[in-house]
């Protein structure tokens, strides 16, 4: 869907906005990884990451202004499976995440042929959980205190979508997203 944007490749000179979003205090807040990521440490990971098949990650962009990441991994072709992970630019405008929630499940589950999305999220990002749940995502599971933030024990949501759940909510979502943005226009 072009009105929402598009997944691209991500070009090499991109490489260092990337890594400034990753390690905007907002993004870091979110992840497993929280300190502030080294470029060098970040283009050794992107060296790893090109030479894996069981990985891809996009630029998502929207009238050709780069605007976040999605990642897909773990991918699994025998089982049709595989994690997945974004982050938006702190200056992305209101609804993007929806935007870039809706194009990776595309990808998914249309160019990459997966039978079931799965991701991992922090208890206390909420509003990711509720992102998902919006999307047809369900809870599977709580690993309860299963990740440790400084002195705290955090639990983590894991959620997951198959491919015909996908099929019965992406015109609704489709339509929804539309309505946003006409009113975003």
């Amino acid at each position: 869907m072009q009105a929402f944007g598009k997944l691209r490749n991500i070009n090499q000179q991109e490489l260092e906005l990337m890594l400034s979003w990753r390690n905007a205090p907002s993004v870091r807040a979110n992840m497993y990884t929280r300190h502030e990521i080294s470029m060098d440490e970040h283009l050794a990971w992107w060296a790893r990451t090109q030479e894996r098949d069981d990985q891809r990650y996009f630029m998502y962009e929207t009238d050709n202004v780069p605007l976040g990441i999605v990642g897909f991994t773990g991918i699994d072709k025998t089982n049709k499976n595989s994690s997945w992970a974004f982050y938006a630019s702190p200056e992305a405008p209101k609804g993007t995440g929806s935007k870039m929630e809706f194009l990776a499940l595309e990808c998914a589950f249309n160019e990459l042929g997966l039978h079931k999305l799965h991701c991992e999220v922090l208890a206390f990002n909420a509003p990711v959980i509720k992102l998902h749940q919006k999307f047809g995502f369900s809870v599977e599971g709580i690993l309860r205190e299963h990740h440790k933030i400084d002195q705290e024990f955090i639990d983590i949501y894991q959620l997951g979508l198959l491919a015909f759940e996908w099929d019965e909510k992406r015109i609704d979502m489709m339509n929804k997203l539309i309505k946003l943005s006409g009113k975003n226009a």
